[in-house]
Parts: structure tokens; C-alpha cells; sequence
């Protein structure tokens, strides 16, 4: 036991440190965090380490999915609905079927249902590799949301797409008109199951006498409940998840409505997603000693040319899939053609944009070891694990690397209408102004000159509706985003010398802690302002 929690500890410890020296090498951490885990199992006398594809599946999908749905827009998720289903489910499908006939045809004894398989373990990009990738990168607003709503579904059909194929394999029996039949009802009522616990998750967060920590705790533990309940029923859990955090998402104004309880949340998940991220992407490249014991009858260079070119036709696949798929809708539909034209540099970037990762390489170890219970080796089992992982370490680390390099050599830019982030804040925040003090006329202003302090915050509310209206007439008059950089430099830099003159504050011992911690938080969020803003 002590063995086993020094050894999570210390792996802890150095993907902290690896993901630290990806930030300074200004390396996507999912790329660099694959590279260094391959690289540590080369190393003599490093323990073997097991993904076991139910740790996986049980204790990293469903927070994963769960928090990107939940900072998923729903009004951007809908708007863009025809893209996202072409890429989450047209071409999950139409890789599945194109990898069954290739391999089939290119691997001797690779039956057409083992390429099914191995298309469905294959099939999804992975999410959290193209954001963090993108992150370091401007990209339009069209083009994240529908890459970010692509991987929240993707997983989903491609999971289904495995089931069938699976049982194709162990049965030896395929009835396209069932399958898709089974689908249907599998995804269906997986949402179904989704929005119906999200509205008992809702229920209990609104009306009942909740704290911050309990709070927290529900919404932690609520992604687990929606797969769970959902993979009972032999429905699919993925989008279970999916339509839950997108329902509590939506609804989240109404059921966590002070400001501790959303600074309470925030802490809690971007810590446990940041550390079940970076430990996935480790554990990938850690696998590859067991995967290349397993291979057996093949030999590792075999295995790794079949590995390539299945990852050759997957990219090609994609590119020949997305190009149409932007444009043959405007040609055919009139409410298409409203929308500004993609051109070639949008589709390049989502084309370029498929990387794959942890679900992949999740769903391949979960084939079992025997089709029956006589003990008959499930055929072809280690070369699809092997080849999946030659398939992550591919469009990970080539399409990773050179990703944010594409999209600054074709200069992409937003081609939609998109209000500039400063000007959307500054519109919110005169309009939140408004309210206060429109209600502070209305109903309290028989006591304005009464109360000192309540003349105070009318005369401040004024102020800064001023300073907002001029503010939003300049950013109209000129837009020039290089004087919003230097004014965010300058708040960024004051805001580190009141920090110190806070620590100055504290060594004095003359204030109370407590109100020294209430400053800095106020100074968390004002920064909160600027670099939740520029990340």
C-alpha cells in the first residue's frame, strides 16, 4: 500500500514538473506530457504501469466531459448544431467504415468487423489536446465551438460504434438496419437519462439549504451519478453527461447564486480537471512497454507501419470529409449561405485539428482477452492496441506540434461579426450599472441624503456608468486592441505591487489577517478580469 501511494506521489510530482517545463518551452502540455511519459518507460528499471480502461472510463471521462460541456455555450452548441453533428457523428461514422475496409484489405487475417472495431476506437479527436493546443493561438470563435462541441459527442458515437462492432466480433453476426436502430435508442435515451437527473441535481441544489462545500461536493460528484445511472441501463453514459452539464450549465444562474459558492466551485474543479488531465496524458506514453509485449506474433516495426499508415488515412479522411462538409450545405440551403462563408483556411484548421487521446487508447485496452468463455484468444487484440497508440503518438505530437504554427503561417482571422471581449464586458457591466442604480431611484431615494454611504454608491454607480459610456464610445471609434494590451500590462503590474504592499501589510501585524485575505481576493478577481479575458 505505501509502495503503491509513493509511487502515485512521485508521478504526481513529476508531471507537475514536466507540465511546468512544457510552459516554458511553450509546448502544449498534453504533447510534451505523451513525449515524457514514452521517454520514462524506455528508462531501465521503471515500474510497469496498467491503464486499466475502467479508471478511465469510471473516474476520468465523466468529470472531463462534464466540465467541458459545462463551459460549452449552449446558444454557440445550437447555432452551429449542422457542423457539429457532420463532425461528431458523420465522420466517426464514415471513418469506421473507410479503417474497416483499409485494414481489412492491408492487415492479413483482419477480418472487415476487427476494422470496424479498430475505427471506432479511433475515430474521436480527442477535446482536451486541441484546446490546450489552441489556447496559445487566437482561432475564430466558429472554429472553437465547433471542435469543442465535435469532441463532446464524438466520444459518444464512436463508444457505440465499438459495442456493435464488438459484439459483431464475439457473435459473428451484423444487422446494419438493428444497429442503427440501437443506436438511436442508446443515444436517445442516454440524453433522456441526462436531462432527467440534471433536473433532480437542480431541484436539490435550488431548494434545498446547500452550503459552498456542499455545493461543490454535488457537482462533483453529479457527472458520476449521470454515467453511472445511464451505462446501467446499457444507455450511453457519454451523453448522459453530455446534456446534464449542459442543462446545469444554462441553469447555473439560478441555483449558485453568491459568489463564494461559484469562487468555491471554480478552485475545486480547475484543480481536480488540470491534475486528471495532465495524469492521463502521462499515463499514455507510460504504456507503451506492456503494449509491446503484448504484440506477440507481430513484430514491433510491423506493428508500427500499420500503425502509420491507418494514421495517414485518418487524416486524409478527415480533410476529405470537412472541405465538403463546409461548403456542400451552402449550396444546397439558402439558411446556410446567411452565415459568412468558411473559406479554406477554417476548414484546414478543424481538418488539421484531429488529434486523438486518452478515450482512444481507453476503449482499446477495455477489448477483451477471450471472445468466449472456452478461453479463444479475442483475435487481433494486441496489434489494435498497439495500433491506436502509434495512431495517438502521431496525430498528437505531429498535428500537436505543428497545429499552432498552421494557423499563424495562413494568418486565420475571425470571419464572423464578434463583438471584441473588452467592449462585451464593458456593455455587460453599464448595463448591471443601469439596474443599480435605476433601483436606487425608484425605491431609495427618500433616503440618499439620509445615508452617507448609500450617497457615496450612487455617486460611484454614476461615475463608472460615465466612464463605461466613453469607454465603449472610444473602443467603437478606434478598436485598437494593442492600447487594451498596454493598459492590461499596467493594471497587471500595479496589481503585483499592491500584492507585495498587502505581504508588507501583514509583516506590520497592525490589520487582521482576515480582512488582509479579503484585499487579495479582491485583487484574484480583478485580475480574474484581465487574464480570464486574454486565456
Amino acid at each position: 500500500m505505501h509502495h503503491h501511494l509513493l509511487l502515485i506521489l512521485t508521478l504526481l510530482f513529476a508531471v507537475m514538473l514536466l507540465v511546468l517545463l512544457a510552459r516554458k518551452m511553450k509546448i502544449a502540455y498534453p504533447v510534451f506530457l505523451v513525449i515524457a511519459g514514452l521517454g520514462i518507460s524506455l528508462i531501465p528499471g521503471v515500474p510497469r504501469l496498467h491503464l486499466d480502461p475502467d479508471v478511465i472510463f469510471l473516474i476520468f471521462l465523466p468529470p472531463l466531459l462534464y466540465e467541458a460541456s459545462w463551459y460549452t455555450s449552449w446558444n454557440d452548441f445550437w447555432k452551429w448544431k449542422r457542423p457539429i453533428s457532420l463532425l461528431a457523428f458523420g465522420l466517426v461514422f464514415f471513418t469506421s467504415v473507410i479503417v474497416s475496409y483499409f485494414t481489412s484489405s492491408l492487415i492479413p487475417g483482419f477480418s472487415v468487423a476487427l476494422g470496424f472495431l479498430l475505427g471506432g476506437i479511433v475515430s474521436p479527436p480527442d477535446a482536451v489536446a486541441a484546446a490546450t493546443v489552441l489556447k496559445s493561438v487566437k482561432v475564430p470563435k466558429r472554429l472553437i465551438t465547433i471542435l469543442e462541441g465535435e469532441s463532446l459527442v464524438n466520444d459518444a458515437s464512436s463508444l457505440i460504434v465499438f459495442k456493435f462492432a464488438l459484439l459483431a466480433v464475439i457473435t459473428g453476426q451484423f444487422s446494419m438496419q438493428e444497429a442503427a436502430g440501437q443506436f438511436f435508442l442508446v443515444a436517445g435515451m442516454g440524453i433522456i437519462v441526462g436531462l432527467a437527473i440534471a433536473h433532480i441535481m437542480y431541484a436539490i441544489h435550488r431548494f434545498l439549504p446547500t452550503s459552498p462545500a456542499i455545493d461543490a461536493v454535488l457537482t462533483v460528484i453529479t457527472p458520476y451519478i449521470l454515467f453511472l445511472t445511464a451505462e446501467q441501463f446499457h444507455f450511453s453514459g457519454v451523453l448522459a453527461v453530455v446534456s446534464g452539464g449542459l442543462f446545469m450549465s444554462y441553469r447555473s444562474h439560478e441555483i449558485f447564486r453568491t459568489g463564494s459558492t461559484r469562487m468555491n466551485m471554480m478552485g475545486v474543479w480547475t484543480t481536480m480537471i488540470f491534475a486528471m488531465n495532465a495524469l492521463v496524458f502521462i499515463l499514455i506514453g507510460l504504456q507503451l512497454p506492456e503494449i509491446i509485449d503484448g504484440l506477440e506474433e507481430y513484430s514491433v516495426w510491423e506493428a508500427i507501419e500499420y500503425g502509420a499508415m491507418v494514421s495517414l488515412i485518418i487524416i486524409l479522411l478527415r480533410f476529405i470529409w470537412v472541405f465538403p462538409s463546409a461548403h456542400v450545405p451552402r449550396w444546397l440551403s439558402a439558411k446556410a449561405r446567411k452565415d459568412p462563408s468558411p473559406g479554406w483556411k477554417g476548414p484546414l484548421i478543424i481538418s488539421w485539428a484531429g488529434m486523438r487521446g486518452v478515450v482512444s487508447l481507453a476503449t482499446a485496452l477495455s477489448i477483451p482477452l477471450y471472445i468466449d468463455n472456452a478461453g479463444t484468444p479475442f483475435p487481433g487484440r494486441n496489434l489494435i492496441i498497439f495500433i491506436t497508440f502509434v495512431v495517438i503518438f502521431i496525430t498528437l505530437v505531429f498535428q500537436g506540434l505543428t497545429l499552432p504554427f498552421v494557423i499563424k503561417l495562413i494568418k486565420l482571422k475571425e470571419i464572423d461579426v464578434v463583438i471584441p471581449e473588452n467592449e462585451q464586458r464593458a456593455g455587460i457591466q453599464l448595463r448591471l450599472d443601469r439596474i443599480a442604480l435605476k433601483y436606487i431611484n425608484d425605491n431609495q431615494y427618500d433616503r440618499i441624503h439620509e445615508n452617507r454611504l448609500l450617497r457615496f454608491y450612487k455617486n460611484d454607480i454614476e461615475l463608472t456608468i460615465n466612464r463605461l459610456e466613453h469607454r465603449l464610445e472610444s473602443l467603437e471609434a478606434d478598436g485598437d486592441e494593442k492600447q487594451v494590451e498596454v493598459y492590461h500590462q499596467l493594471l497587471m503590474n500595479i496589481y503585483a505591487l499592491q500584492r507585495k504592499e498587502l505581504f508588507a501589510l501583514r509583516k506590520e501585524k497592525y490589520y487582521s489577517d482576515e480582512e488582509i485575505r479579503k484585499a487579495e481576493i479582491q485583487l484574484d478577481l480583478n485580475e480574474l478580469k484581465i487574464t480570464g479575458a486574454e486565456h
